[in-house]
């Protein structure tokens, strides 16, 4: 579903009005939050969809990593899953067998635990979890920033646009590879490197792409990000694809629904406008698993990307918060 169609029906729902629930729908968060006492907070998330990849195991263990996600986002460990699984009744029953097998080994990387779940027979499998995680009250973050915070990214990104060529098989085995590589990576790693720093917010990048979630930070905060694009680690198959016309129909969506909120300011340079039409489009794409995107203090930065790299992550500052100007997001080169 497309970020104006959700959109207009969230707001058509009642308020929450519980004063426990710290974090609802309305914020755009990753995940909600619920108060429990002084010294907990409960983190709810929920997430599936269809397979974006061939092979079972590795759709399990992408979906799975998905949708650990959000917690590590509000700053939380997951620590119970419960699987939620679709699937035709002529799907072989070893396929099934590999997506929750996939989906249980990330689980178990992540420290939790799944402790059930639900199934129906459906047209299309699609497989996901519930999942609930814990953080100190203190500790949560939301996908917020200020004027004067960096923005780091610990993923490249991409993997949109390539799971669409790989559809019709224009990425060689060592690409498919690595996006399914990347895709599989649990968000544990960045969390664990933002545990280190006094972050002041996050989110990860999922449906909406970079452009969209992190404009959901800038109004947030009401703060104007500076974009830098060419600091942005994308895919370079993915730039290629996108110079040939392969986008998926969710980045147009997300270009219909956030353009308003973002003005271009990129060079003129006529030799090099291919490659930044694409950039830009890689910015709209939207992930699957895609990695985390921290607002922190300058200060901050050494030790974040320092402990990022020991961690395996790949990381780059993309961007500067600064006061609220016309537009909510600057893409620069």
């Amino acid at each position: 579903m497309g970020p104006g169609v959700l959109s207009e029906i969230l707001s058509g729902l009642p308020k929450i009005k519980d004063p426990k629930i710290l974090i609802g729908f309305e914020s755009s968060d990753d995940a909600c939050v619920y108060i429990a006492n002084e010294e907990l907070a409960i983190i709810n998330t929920i997430d599936f969809f269809p397979p974006i990849v061939d092979d079972p195991y590795r759709f399990g263990q992408i979906a799975a990593a998905n949708s650990l996600s959000d917690v590590y986002a509000m700053g939380g460990e997951p620590k119970l899953a419960m699987n939620l699984l679709t699937f035709p009744n002529c799907l072989p029953l070893d396929a099934v067998k590999g997506i929750l097998e996939g989906g249980n080994d990330k689980v178990n990387e992540a420290g939790a635990t799944i402790v059930g779940g639900h199934s129906i027979e459906d047209n299309e499998p699609k497989y996901g979890l519930s999942v609930t995680g814990f953080a100190h009250p203190k500790d949560i973050l939301s996908n917020s920033a200020k004027a004067g915070n960096l923005l780091v990214i610990t993923k490249k990104i991409g993997t949109g646009i390539l799971t669409t060529a790989a559809k019709v098989d224009l990425l060689t085995d060592e690409e498919n590879d690595e996006m399914e590589k990347t895709m599989s990576t649990l968000n544990k790693y960045g969390f664990e490197a933002m545990k280190g720093v006094k972050a002041d917010g996050c989110t990860d990048i999922t449906g909406f792409g970079l452009i969209g979630h992190a404009a959901e930070m800038a109004k947030s905060g009401n703060v104007t990000l500076e974009l830098f694009s060419g600091k942005v680690p994308i895919f370079p198959k993915a730039i290629e694809m996108a110079t040939m016309g392969i986008i998926p129909a969710g980045a147009y969506r997300n270009r219909d629904h956030f353009s308003e909120d973002v003005i271009e300011l990129l060079s003129k340079d006529s030799s090099k406008d291919m490659i930044l039409r694409a950039t830009v489009d890689c910015l709209y794409d939207p992930q699957t698993s895609g990695g985390l995107l921290i607002a922190v203090n300058e200060k901050e930065i050494p030790r974040l990307v320092d402990q990022l790299g020991e961690l395996g992550c790949e990381s780059a500052v993309i961007g500067r918060f600064k006061d609220k100007k016309e537009k909510f997001i600057e893409i620069l080169d």
